[in-house]
C-alpha cells in the first residue's frame, strides 16, 4: 500500500511502505489467528494486515492520544472495523496471547518489551521489531540471543527515492531502518510477570 493512502497526523510516526512490506512478510500473518501491533502510530501496519487478512484478529496498542484519534480515523477511512484499539503504555497487563507481535516503538522499555512480547506469544509465534537507532537494535539483538529464540534475523534497510536535481535525477536516501525478526522457541518458557517482578525487586 502506498504511504499517501493513509491519513497522516503531525509528528505521528508511521512505518513506511517499504519497511511495512518486509515487516508483514516476516510476521507470517497467513499462519496467524491473532496479531498484536504495539506502538501502532497511524495504524498503517494493522490496517494493511487487516486488508490482506480479513479474518485476522488484530489488537493495536498505542499510548498517545493524538495517535489513537488518527488510528480511529484511518480505521474508518479503510473500513477496517475489526481492528481493536487499546490505549496503554506497553508493557501492560494483557490476558490474551497472539501468533504474531510487531513492536514499532518501545517507549524506553526495550528489554521489558521483548520479555513481555515473548510471554504473550504462542509457541512458534513471530516477533518483529523495527528501530531507527543502532544502539536500540543492538540492545534488542543481544537480549534476544540470551532469550534463545530461533530464526533470529537482522536487517538494515535503506531506500532511496528517485528525485529530480537540476536537469537530472538522483536517488535521495532515506534514513536507515533496522529490523529484527525471530520466532518463539517451542521449548521456551518466558514468564513476563515473574521477570517484571524480579526487575522491580532489584530496584527496591
Amino acid at each position: 500500500m502506498k504511504d499517501e493512502l493513509f491519513l497522516r497526523g503531525h509528528r505521528i510516526p508511521m512505518t513506511k511502505e517499504t519497511i511495512r512490506a518486509l515487516v508483514l512478510e516476516r510476521l507470517a500473518l497467513e499462519k496467524a489467528g491473532r496479531f498484536i501491533d504495539v506502538g501502532a502510530g497511524t495504524g498503517s501496519v494493522s490496517i494493511e494486515a487487516a486488508l490482506r487478512y480479513p479474518t485476522l484478529d488484530i489488537l493495536a496498542i498505542e499510548r498517545k492520544e493524538e495517535a489513537l484519534a488518527l488510528i480511529a480515523e484511518n480505521i474508518r477511512h479503510f473500513g477496517c472495523h475489526t481492528i481493536r484499539v487499546r490505549s496503554g503504555d506497553a508493557p501492560l497487563p494483557l490476558a490474551e496471547t497472539a501468533d504474531a507481535i510487531f513492536i514499532g516503538g518501545t517507549g524506553g522499555h526495550l528489554t521489558a518489551m521483548v520479555d513481555w512480547a515473548l510471554a504473550h506469544l504462542n509457541q512458534g509465534g513471530r516477533l518483529v521489531m523495527t528501530f531507527i537507532l543502532l544502539e536500540n537494535f543492538m540492545q534488542a539483538w543481544l537480549h534476544l540471543q540470551a532469550c534463545q529464540v530461533v530464526a533470529l534475523d537482522g536487517r538494515e534497510i535503506q531506500v532511496g527515492e528517485l528525485t529530480a536535481l537540476g536537469q537530472g535525477h538522483y536517488f535521495k536516501p532515506n534514513n536507515p531502518t533496522y529490523l529484527i525478526a525471530c520466532q518463539k522457541n517451542s521449548t521456551q518458557a518466558v514468564h513476563w510477570q515473574q521477570v517484571h517482578w524480579q526487575q522491580e525487586q532489584e530496584h527496591v
